[in-house]
C-alpha cells in the first residue's frame, strides 16, 4: 500500500503556489496527499479524527502548517493525533514555540542567550515596578502572541502604572516581561529544516517604532548571516524540536552578543513579491520538506 500523507498549509501570500509543489515533489517518491485538511470541520468519534469522511488518524503523516488560522478546537485535536502518528512540527515542538516564556526559558536553560526576562503573577504589580526600576525599559509580551500583535514597549514606571489596570482587565494569569534590548532596528529571520540552514533574510523597524515585523509595519531586506548566527539558530531549533523553524536574532549592542528573540514554529515562506527582491530559499526549503516526510513516513 502506498503512502498518504495529510497536509494543511496557509493559502496567502503564495502559500497556494507552494503547497502544488510540495504536492508535485511527494508524489514523484509515490507519496499521496490529502491537502486543505483544517481540523476546525473534524470530528473526533469512537477513536479516530474524521475529516470529510477521512480517517485523519489513518494517515502517514499530518504536516500542519498555517499559524494564522489556529484555533483551541485545531490545536486540541493536533495534540491528539501527535499521540498516535507523525506530525511536523510534532505537537511539543508546536506548543513550546507558541509559549515566549517557555522557549525562552528551555533555551537559557541550555545556554542559548536571550533577552532578561520576568514572569510574574498578576497580582505581583511590586514585582513589576522593582524590574522597571532595575531595567529602565522593558516590553510586555504576551505568552501566546505571534507578529508583534500586543508587544508594549513600557519606559517608566508611569508608563506600568497606566498599563497595569488594562492588563487586569484582560483577566490575565501572568505577566511576561523581557528587558528591552539595546539594537539597531534590525534583525535576522534565519529558516531551519530538518537541522539544516536554509536562508535568512532581515527586517527593519519603520519609523519611529521599535518593532521588526512585517505586520507590525516592519520591511524586509536582503541580509547575510555569519557562521555565528547559522549556529545559533540551528542549535536554538534543536533545542526546541523543531522539524521547522524560523529563528529571529537580534545583536545585543550593550552586551555585545547575538541574543535570539523568538522561534517560529511556522515561518512563511518567500512571498513573490520578497522572490522579486532576490529571496530565493523556497525551492531549497520545500526539498528539505519534502526529504524529511519521505524518511518519517518509511514503513
Amino acid at each position: 500500500m502506498g503512502r498518504k500523507i495529510g497536509m494543511w498549509l496557509y493559502s496567502n501570500g503564495g502559500g497556494e503556489k507552494i503547497q502544488k509543489k510540495i504536492i508535485k515533489k511527494l508524489k514523484e517518491r509515490d507519496i499521496d496527499t490529502v491537502a486543505d485538511i483544517n481540523l476546525r470541520y473534524a470530528v473526533a468519534k469512537n477513536g479516530h479524527i474524521l475529516h470529510n469522511k477521512l480517517k485523519v488518524d489513518a494517515l502517514d503523516l499530518f504536516f500542519s502548517y498555517n499559524a494564522g488560522e489556529q484555533t483551541q478546537y485545531q490545536v486540541f485535536l493536533y495534540q491528539a493525533l501527535n499521540r498516535v502518528m507523525p506530525m511536523i512540527n510534532t505537537y511539543d515542538a508546536f506548543s513550546l514555540t507558541e509559549d515566549k516564556f517557555q522557549t525562552s526559558f528551555l533555551l537559557r536553560q541550555h545556554g542559548v542567550a536571550t533577552p532578561s526576562f520576568k514572569l510574574c503573577h498578576r497580582d505581583d504589580g511590586h514585582e513589576l515596578k522593582k524590574i522597571i526600576k532595575k531595567w529602565d525599559k522593558m516590553v510586555y509580551k504576551p505568552t501566546d502572541g505571534w507578529g508583534g500583535v500586543g508587544l508594549t514597549k513600557i519606559e517608566s514606571e508611569a508608563t506600568l502604572d497606566t498599563l497595569l489596570p488594562f492588563l487586569n482587565q484582560m483577566d490575565l494569569r501572568f505577566f511576561y516581561v523581557e528587558k528591552f534590548v539595546k539594537y539597531d532596528n534590525t534583525d535576522f529571520r534565519v529558516d531551519i529544516v530538518d537541522g539544516e540552514f536554509v536562508g535568512c533574510y532581515g527586517r527593519k523597524a519603520s519609523g519611529t517604532d521599535w518593532r521588526t515585523n512585517v505586520t507590525s509595519g516592519g520591511s524586509v531586506f536582503m541580509r547575510e548571516p555569519n557562521d555565528d548566527i547559522i549556529n545559533l539558530a540551528k542549535k536554538a531549533a534543536k533545542i526546541c524540536g523543531t522539524d521547522i523553524a524560523g529563528i529571529d536574532i537580534i545583536y545585543d549592542l550593550e552586551r555585545e552578543e547575538y541574543v535570539v528573540l523568538e522561534v517560529n514554529g511556522i515561518p512563511a515562506f518567500a512571498t513573490p513579491e520578497q522572490e522579486k527582491m532576490g529571496l530565493n530559499f523556497n525551492d531549497k526549503k520545500v526539498e528539505l520538506i519534502v526529504d524529511m516526510i519521505d524518511r518519517k513516513t518509511k514503513k
